[in-house]
């Protein structure tokens, strides 16, 4: 996975170059070639959220089954509990002297997780694709958590430790649907 993670932070490094992103100038005390690296994977990281977000929101509106009114809610409180993360890491960006990248089009184009199937409907299907989402977007956080200490910058690597823990507690939530034992 830290390769994945390197290759999504080398092509969003290569977009901002090629989109003629400027760093703006900030008196952090970080070198400008580390503060590049922390916005590219600020970036993809907050394209993943975004994605994750928006797939918890289509198990919401699609789900169907005995299950629907718990997983309906369930689904909606994943979405509801990113949208407070996917601000601080575009936040993060810009206080780095970058430009957050969070639109559908760099989204589409940067996200890690695999597409969310658009065929489904049965709760445990939804559930199945959710947690296996929810595994991968907290992979790929905790891969950042280490590259962002390796840069040394502890305050990024502090946010991402908040986003993967409540990563890990949803994830919790959601495969709770499928642990149970007769």
């Amino acid at each position: 996975m830290k390769t994945e993670t390197k290759n999504a932070e080398s092509k969003q490094s290569q977009r901002n170059s090629a989109q003629g992103s400027a760093m703006f100038a900030t008196k952090i005390d970080l070198s400008e070639s580390k503060r590049e690296k922390l916005i590219a994977l600020l970036n993809a990281r907050l394209a993943d959220a975004v994605d994750l977000r928006m797939q918890a929101k289509q198990a919401h509106w699609n789900v169907k089954g005995p299950s629907f009114i718990a997983l309906h809610e369930l689904f909606d409180d994943v979405a509801a509990a990113f949208l407070e993360p996917i601000d601080e890491i575009a936040e993060r960006a810009i206080q780095l002297g970058g430009t957050a990248r969070g639109t559908v089009q760099s989204v589409s184009a940067t996200t890690g997780l695999k597409p969310y199937p658009v065929d489904i409907s049965a709760g445990t299907d939804h559930v199945e694709a959710l947690a296996s989402a929810l595994a991968a977007f907290g992979k790929s956080i905790r891969a950042a958590i280490e590259t962002a200490d390796d840069l040394g910058d502890k305050d990024t690597a502090d946010l991402f430790t908040a986003v993967s823990r409540a990563s890990d507690k949803y994830l919790w939530f959601v495969e709770a649907h499928q642990q149970a034992k007769s």
